[in-house]
């Protein structure tokens, strides 16, 4: 669907309620941006869920996953919701970068390092951080959109603040296991 600007040229329109005054292509670079970091997101934590099996972070990196994962099917429901087209090469970019970014040193040549899950956690907390940005931005938006539920754009801000409490924790239990000696190591999450 798309209405003429001012200039007379077509641009895309999403939901019933539009503000007239909102910028549709602007809201959807924005979605489709939100939406690359949730690829990466959802890849990075389930590369962490994978390499914590069996350890005492397993359960809650587990569910983690799990919530990130539904948070993206989320984001991608509310943007057919307001008629936003998904940008695949953005989610491809999200996808490779994720990829790319494991091939950083971590100071072991052949195993993961315990530096990697503490770094893991931090930048997990980083995207946590960014989607509950994007859910804060899309409620603000739902008096002029109404495409938009904000009962449950509260739901996933609320599911975002939990998520970052448990990687907080996460992240203090870490760091002492990443940086003693390899001769005192202890039952938290392998390297």
């Amino acid at each position: 669907m798309s209405h003429r600007t001012h200039s007379g040229t077509s641009r895309p329109h999403f939901g019933k309620g539009t503000a007239p005054g909102m910028d549709a292509n602007l809201l959807g670079i924005y979605l489709n941006d939100h939406l690359a970091g949730a690829t990466a997101g959802v890849d990075r934590v389930r590369h962490l869920a994978r390499s914590c099996r069996g350890t005492a972070f397993a359960p809650a990196v587990e569910e983690l996953a799990a919530e990130i994962a539904q948070d993206r099917r989320s984001l991608t429901e509310l943007m057919e919701q307001l008629n936003v087209q998904t940008r695949r090469y953005k989610v491809w970019a999200g996808w490779a970068t994720e990829k790319a970014g494991r091939l950083k040193g971590n100071g072991r040549l052949v195993r993961r390092s315990p530096l990697s899950t503490l770094i893991e956690l931090e930048v997990l907390r980083v995207g946590v951080s960014g989607k509950r940005a994007v859910w804060q931005t899309l409620r603000r938006l739902c008096d002029s959109e109404e495409g938009l539920d904000p009962h449950l754009l509260d739901d996933l801000a609320r599911r975002a603040d939990g998520q970052l409490r448990t990687l907080e924790e996460l992240h203090l239990r870490q760091v002492p296991t990443t940086f003693r000696t390899p001769d005192r190591t202890s039952s938290g999450a392998r390297g």
